[in-house]
């Protein structure tokens, strides 16, 4: 009861602020904080508030709340062995026979090397002659910016 009666007083003093928001010509504001103060009588009307308050105030919903708990800390122990230990995979015979197959699964044979005909090899480029002045250093890079128009 002392909820809902807070809920709309929140509800009330909100809507007041809206209207005091709008009179100032703010109304994108002002519809704002409608849609906020509406809120809480929104949760009133709904059963929302009762349901929280009734939940709150009960042993049995807290001790609803320590089994969950518990099963969450069980879970989380359980997976954190099951990550300690590699996973269950069966039996220590059949871990090995597993690690044996991985083991020949990840080499592989040896692949020869490909041939290349005269019409597939990449042209040899000749070498282009370098200067020793400091002129020839930059030819390439004014090449490619005279190519982009720079």
């Amino acid at each position: 009861m002392i909820a809902e009666t807070v809920c709309s007083a929140v509800s009330a003093a909100g809507l007041g602020i809206a209207v005091v928001t709008a009179y100032r010509k703010r109304y994108l504001a002002a519809a704002r904080t409608a849609a906020y103060s509406l809120v809480p009588i929104g949760l009133v009307m709904t059963g929302v508030v009762g349901w929280l308050a009734d939940t709150a105030f009960s042993p049995t919903a807290w001790a609803g709340f320590g089994v969950l708990g518990a099963a969450w800390a069980l879970f989380a122990a359980t997976r954190a062995v099951e990550r300690r230990r590699g996973g269950t995979r069966g039996t220590r015979a059949e871990r090995k026979a597993a690690a044996r197959g991985a083991e020949r699964d990840a080499v592989a044979p040896a692949a020869p090397a490909p041939s290349l005909s005269p019409a597939t090899r990449p042209a040899a480029r000749p070498a282009a002659p370098r200067g020793t002045g400091s002129g020839d250093d930059f030819s390439d890079i004014e090449a490619i910016l005279k190519k982009h128009g720079i």
